[in-house]
């Protein structure tokens, strides 16, 4: 795929034979220069609550965001803090190898949105999300939802410098994404089965999914919702919202300064 963080390297034989020492090198200097930017980006963030969103490709991630952009308001009342300075104020920067499709749905929410075409690039990388940053009004800012490229390998070595990672598992995909792609799973926060209205048509079986979540990743909270129905985001919402009350310390020292 990208060929910065090792996805290449599928054939170990022939990495071996070629020059192992100048490709280990090469990658950690990538993910250490991703790492200065994670740290700079966390300061600048330092004030708001920045949640990266991972999924494979038509996981619903994108309608899910739309659904919490459009929602933003009723997450002041959910049953947890809330924001200790008012409503929820959402912007969003959305990750795509092509097209401003993302974008264009969500900012008919009229919330502020970034759109990042990658081109060839398989996920988000710190500075790129820096730079993306730039046009929206942090200072405005409370809630910053990053969505990446839709992918379950490559992003998962990227830090963004985000206070939460959610990970995407749809119905659609089967109760197994957790035991083949472990390294996404056990760096979530959170993971979010989605697409639960249609769960039963599909034939998905929720124990089973759980019980491999849970195995593989035991630190992460697990909701099941339908971002089209609206079942399971009053819980999600709370989430999100005692996470917002506890950046709030952060804020009023920044205001005050």
């Amino acid at each position: 795929m990208c060929g910065h963080c090792g996805c290449q390297a599928n054939d170990q034989a022939q990495i071996e034979k070629s020059v192992p020492h100048r490709l280990l090198h090469l990658q950690q200097r990538v993910l250490a220069k991703n790492d200065r930017g994670a740290d700079h980006n966390r300061d600048l963030f330092r004030h708001l609550l920045a949640v990266n969103v991972l999924s494979s490709p038509g996981a619903g991630k994108t309608t899910l965001i739309q659904r919490l952009l459009g929602d933003r308001l009723l997450m002041t009342g959910a049953n947890s803090r809330p924001p200790a300075d008012g409503p929820v104020r959402a912007g969003a920067i959305v990750g795509d190898l092509a097209t401003e499709r993302d974008a264009q749905r969500l900012r008919q929410t009229g919330a502020p949105v970034v759109q990042i075409t990658t081109g060839t690039l398989c996920h988000l990388e710190a500075d790129i999300v820096a730079q993306a940053a730039q046009p929206l009004d942090l200072a405005g800012l409370n809630l910053l939802v990053i969505e990446n490229v839709g992918n379950l390998v490559c992003p998962a070595a990227y830090d963004l410098g985000e206070d939460l990672r959610l990970v995407l598992m749809s119905v659609t995909e089967g109760e197994d994404k957790p035991l083949k792609y472990p390294t996404m799973f056990k760096s979530a926060d959170a993971v979010i089965l989605s697409k639960m209205d249609i769960a039963e048509a599909v034939g998905f079986n929720r124990d089973e999914a759980v019980d491999h979540l849970q195995a593989i990743a035991p630190q992460a909270r697990i909701f099941e919702l339908s971002a089209v129905t609206g079942a399971g985001l009053a819980d999600f919402y709370a989430y999100l919202s005692q996470a917002m009350g506890q950046k709030q310390p952060s804020l009023t020292v920044r205001r005050s300064s």
